[in-house]
């Protein structure tokens, strides 16, 4: 997904906050979902997707104008819950790697959220990318 550096999202020394590499994760993700014919939160609906988790190292600094790409790929995906390896990279330059972790919930009115299997309607948009696995492992 391409992208380019807004002036809101830097800081005081002028790179981009730490805390965009996560919605440029985000974004990715969504994008992602929409490439497979779904949405990750459609209004009404009773089952959702929060984090079980969010990594994110730094590699070089991003710069307002800077043009750059998140590539996402699904390193895991189990019953119940899927993880994602993302990549920021500017040409040859890696700028951030990181992971997002989800799991399926019902989040039906007046009762507390419960992990659930995702629907097969939804898992099998997605596929495992080998390397994506093994960044994922590789990574810790």
């Amino acid at each position: 997904m391409p992208r380019r550096v807004q002036f809101y999202e830097t800081d005081l020394a002028g790179i981009v906050h730490f805390s965009w590499f996560f919605r440029y994760m985000e974004e990715a993700e969504h994008a992602l979902w929409r490439a497979a014919g779904l949405t990750i939160a459609r209004a009404g609906e009773e089952i959702g997707f929060p984090r079980t988790g969010a990594s994110c190292s730094f590699h070089a600094p991003l710069r307002f104008e800077d043009e750059f790409e998140v590539w996402i790929r699904v390193a895991a995906l189990s019953r119940r819950t899927m993880r994602y390896s993302c990549v920021l990279s500017r040409g040859e330059t890696k700028l951030a790697t990181g992971t997002l972790g989800l799991v399926c919930v019902s989040k039906r009115p007046g009762q507390p959220m419960a992990a659930i299997d995702i629907p097969e309607h939804v898992s099998a948009r997605f596929a495992v990318d080998p390397g994506a696995a093994a960044e994922a492992v590789a990574a810790g």
